[in-house]
């Protein structure tokens, strides 16, 4: 039996918090790139289509990063043409000019840039300074916002980096302000490897509402390596945000930063804001059962709590 079928979470609402949230699913692109094995393009394709069935509205599809940076998503020209008839947002990664190319090539219209917070990150993931990989980003945005693209800008590391420690709020301040004077439509705060607390979440906010960076421009993206992600999405949505990332199936990880466990699972999210009163416009069902499915092709079993307790129920 499939508890929500019989209300279950029950709705109460809270004081306070947004009426709906949009949920940026990630799971197929950034989720997908952390895994060992790789995925082949029919299954990643199936897996767009089922999770565009549950009712999400933005789908992460893929990135157009050399392959032999992230070989797991090498496939993105493939891809895309298969699942760019569904009616819903397909954001893609886009790292440097290259990357915009091939993505405009495909029709894609929405893109994502990859910024860090911090100096050690920038230099794994980009080998690059933060100032260098900004510089590097400033045409690819400009392109993007002169073919009318909307262009979203992930900054990773906001809130503790694997080698420098805690990151101060001043700093990733600073690189959001940035990335949205250069034109970014929208910003994820990601909270790489998964440190960030309920009272840190709200400092951040804060001080980026000071700097005149508007809550409508962010989304939030948590890692729940120390099960504190969707403390950190309430301490969020109370400060007006209404953007969240979240991975099907809890699904995900970063290749360059080691300490990072998966990514909020939509599942668990999903389940919390239907029990705050909140719409998502997703059928909580029918995401279980995808990722179920995709748990099967990848051979494990599901981490989100909420499949696994749903879909125990329902064998």
């Amino acid at each position: 039996m499939n508890t929500p079928e019989l209300g279950l979470p029950m709705p109460v609402p809270a004081e306070g918090l947004p009426a709906r949230v949009r949920i940026h699913e990630v799971g197929a692109r950034d989720g997908l790139q952390n895994e060992k094995a790789t995925v082949p393009t029919a299954v990643k394709a199936e897996f767009v289509r089922r999770l565009a069935a549950t009712g999400l509205t933005t789908i992460e599809a893929t990135s157009f990063v050399h392959p032999r940076w992230v070989p797991q998503l090498a496939d993105a020209e493939e891809l895309y043409p298969a699942v760019s008839d569904l009616p819903v947002s397909l954001p893609v990664l886009v790292p440097n000019e290259r990357g915009l190319d091939r993505a405009l090539a495909l029709g894609a219209r929405r893109v994502a840039v990859f910024a860090s917070a911090t100096e050690s990150f920038a230099k794994a993931n980009l080998n690059r300074t933060v100032d260098e990989s900004l510089a590097m980003f400033e045409p690819v945005v400009a392109r993007a916002k002169a073919a009318d693209v909307h262009v979203r800008g992930y900054l990773s590391m906001c809130f503790g980096d694997p080698w420098e420690g805690p990151v101060p709020v001043p700093q990733v301040v600073r690189v959001c302000r940035a990335l949205l004077d250069m034109g970014c439509d929208e910003l994820s705060l990601g909270d790489t490897i998964g440190v960030a607390t309920p009272g840190h979440v709200t400092a951040l906010l804060t001080a980026l509402t000071e700097a005149d960076v508007p809550v409508s421009a962010l989304g939030v993206h948590f890692h729940d390596t120390y099960g504190q992600a969707l403390s950190n999405t309430l301490a969020a949505l109370q400060r007006g945000v209404t953007t969240v990332d979240a991975s099907a199936g809890g699904l995900g990880g970063c290749p360059y930063a080691k300490s990072a466990t998966g990514n909020l699972a939509t599942e668990d999210l999903v389940w919390m804001l239907r029990g705050l009163g909140i719409d998502t416009g997703v059928d909580l069902g029918r995401l279980v059962a995808t990722s179920v499915w995709m748990a099967a092709h990848l051979g494990r079993t599901s981490p989100s709590r909420t499949v696994r307790a749903l879909s125990h129920q329902e064998s």
